[in-house]
């Protein structure tokens, strides 16, 4: 029995072992899979197809591959606008792409600097005389935008257009902190920083209201001459001032409308689109199904087209989404890990540098940690600019200013020159309850900040005077940079966010021009006479894109119809609902000053880094709960 007994351990331990043995084999393949980067396809004949199947952002965010992997939804696909644009502006001189192809039936926006981008390689491609065809379902601004520029656009029978405008409503928390006792603790200097207003009452300041009008109106202005230009028989005017006398001179039909008001040429499904297209480029040799053409991913186009390395290497950093302290990113802008990109191209040898900056801005400790960074790259000699996409405003434009010269557009966001803090403390909510503090202190200070038992007067006046030291700073680093006296700033700033047209009428901003009129320049700067641009920080699609496409969030020749009007306009409240949630969990987290601008996220339609639920999001639902 003693000797059976062994010989069945022994067997249960080799079937164990054998388990572990196949089950870690499983998952290191699995592993290997997802992670390794497919090779892109030989590019043949036919068209160069982008299914737009989420949001064109400046840097792509990075995902956790298992949370994508046990979640209920694919995760919106982001794409990088400068791999679009160049995929692009290859199908204008690639002899084998017939005519370029995006499909928007699931296109959630993005920047209008960066469609501005998009849509002038699309313009690219048709001066080539090669044809670009637009699909979708449903057309909001920025779909409608790159539409305009477009040969041919389609729409679905059942689909429409809305022509929206920017601008918009931020929620306000103050009567629900109110409600609840939380006594909240604000910190600013700049009559025109609002991003501390949605914690104190239930509307817009003034000054807030008068800003956000002149930058959304600036904004509106750019949108319009652009679709206008681009599009001149397009009547985009009658659809945006009178929606329900457009909409119900068609009987209520959004594609009728649509279609009498020149902003899409014809309607039909994906079949007939498809069709059309196969008529201009040729049919799928390995697909028989009825829509189906010859395509090439971008990919491939990008793949078969390598960018050249030759000569002295100009170093690209991305600045993209909120800068916060550490190394978070990308799509999230960690200072310690822009700042170490930026060393790492100073130790490399880069001959000059552009910081490419699509941000709100964020944490002012990690603005400072990257703008010294770039000091310590410009004390080898070396010369920096930065180019400003969408965003570039409060810690993005803190982050700017040690470049000789600063890029922009007229739609670039900027400004926003102000600091805040905030500080929830808790007294008044416990009060409610019988809770009370007390205690003895050696200092006016002892036991500050107090988040349970409230604030000492000392403790207010101090926070405050550190805001208004951290304002003068940036007053002085800004005044600096662009060669002005800290009064002179501060008339401009006190936290308003410009235009890029008025913000270069102040001074804020030196000329027009992208990330490759930036690089231009400064590679002259440095007196190189051969050059390429080498970014740091672009990471190749490995575990978690992978798992995006298992997941089918992933661009697909095939993809789904998309929804009709009523699921895009849904997509966007959901949006909202995401920006709310972040509004919530912002004052919950514990926070140094900021540098942050609130108009921006009204004007950025692509998703929020990191919704946390927090202490002020349970209240909501409490005081949902409770009506």
């Amino acid at each position: 029995m003693i000797f059976a007994r062994k010989v069945w351990h022994l067997l249960v331990a080799i079937k164990d072992g054998l388990v572990l043995l196949f089950m870690l084999l499983f998952f290191l393949l699995l592993f290997g899979m997802l992670s390794s980067r497919p090779a892109a396809d030989r590019v043949r004949e036919g068209a160069l197809l982008l299914s737009l199947n989420g949001s064109v952002v400046e840097e792509p965010s990075s995902e956790d591959p298992l949370g994508m992997l046990i979640g209920t939804a694919a995760p919106n696909k982001q794409y990088r606008t400068r791999d679009l644009a160049r995929a692009i502006r290859l199908a204008a001189s690639d002899d084998r792409i017939k005519a370029v192809v995006l499909d928007l039936s699931r296109f959630t926006g993005g920047g209008i600097v960066s469609m501005q981008e998009v849509a002038a390689a699309m313009d690219a491609v048709r001066a080539a005389k090669k044809p670009v065809l637009v699909y979708a379902v449903a057309y909001l601004d920025d779909g409608l935008m790159l539409a305009a520029h477009a040969s041919e656009v389609w729409l679905h029978p059942m689909g429409a257009a809305m022509v929206m405008g920017p601008g918009g409503t931020t929620p306000y928390y103050g009567d629900l902190l109110k409600r609840f006792g939380v006594n909240v603790h604000v910190y600013k200097v700049g009559t025109f920083k609002d991003a501390v207003e949605p914690y104190l009452g239930n509307q817009a300041s003034a000054p807030s209201r008068e800003a956000r009008s002149a930058l959304y109106q600036s904004v509106w202005e750019t949108w319009r001459a652009d679709v206008a230009k681009a599009r001149p028989g397009a009547n985009f005017d009658l659809a945006a001032k009178d929606p329900v006398g457009w909409i119900k001179a068609s009987n209520g039909d959004g594609a009728q409308a649509a279609l009498k008001a020149g902003l899409v040429d014809k309607l039909g499904d994906r079949v007939a689109f498809g069709e059309r297209v196969k008529a201009l480029v040729g049919a799928d040799p390995l697909d028989e199904a009825p829509g189906t053409f010859a395509a090439n991913k971008p990919a491939a186009l990008l793949g078969a087209h390598p960018v050249e390395s030759g000569g002295d290497a100009v170093a690209v950093v991305t600045v993209a989404g909120e800068i916060v302290d550490g190394d978070a990113g990308p799509g999230t802008a960690g200072g310690d890990r822009i700042a170490d990109l930026i060393d790492t191209a100073n130790t490399d040898g880069a001959k000059a540098l552009v910081l490419r900056v699509d941000s709100p801005g964020g944490s002012v400790l990690a603005s400072e940690t990257i703008r010294l960074a770039l000091e310590r790259f410009k004390a080898n000699g070396r010369p920096v600019v930065v180019s400003m996409a969408n965003l570039a405003a409060s810690g993005g434009y803190w982050v700017s200013t040690p470049a000789q010269r600063i890029f922009a557009e007229p739609g670039t966001i900027t400004g926003s020159i102000g600091i805040f803090a905030v500080l929830p403390t808790f007294e008044k909510t416990l009060a409610q309850y019988g809770v009370n503090s007390d205690g003895v202190r050696t200092t006016p200070l002892s036991g500050q900040p107090d988040i349970l038992g409230g604030l000492t007067p000392e403790t207010d006046a101090v926070l405050q005077a550190t805001v208004e030291q951290g304002y003068t700073r940036f007053l002085d680093v800004v005044a600096k940079s662009r060669g002005k006296s800290a009064a002179e700033i501060d008339a401009m700033a006190q936290g308003r966010v410009w235009d890029g047209g008025t913000a270069r009428q102040k001074g804020l901003v030196d000329q027009f021009g992208g990330l490759d009129d930036a690089a231009a320049w400064v590679a002259k700067a440095a007196k190189l006479e051969t050059w390429h641009t080498e970014f740091y920080g672009t990471e190749p699609e490995t575990l978690a894109g992978r798992v995006t496409a298992l997941l089918g969030g992933g661009d697909d020749a095939k993809a789904a119809t998309g929804g009709d009007l009523f699921a895009t306009l849904a997509a966007r409240q959901q949006l909202g609902l995401d920006r709310a949630a972040s509004g919530l969990a912002r004052l919950g987290q514990v926070q140094g000053m900021q540098a942050y601008c609130l108009d921006c996220a009204v004007l950025d339609f692509a998703p929020p880094g990191d919704v946390r639920e927090g202490w002020l999001a349970r209240l909501s639902m409490l005081a949902l709960q409770s009506r």
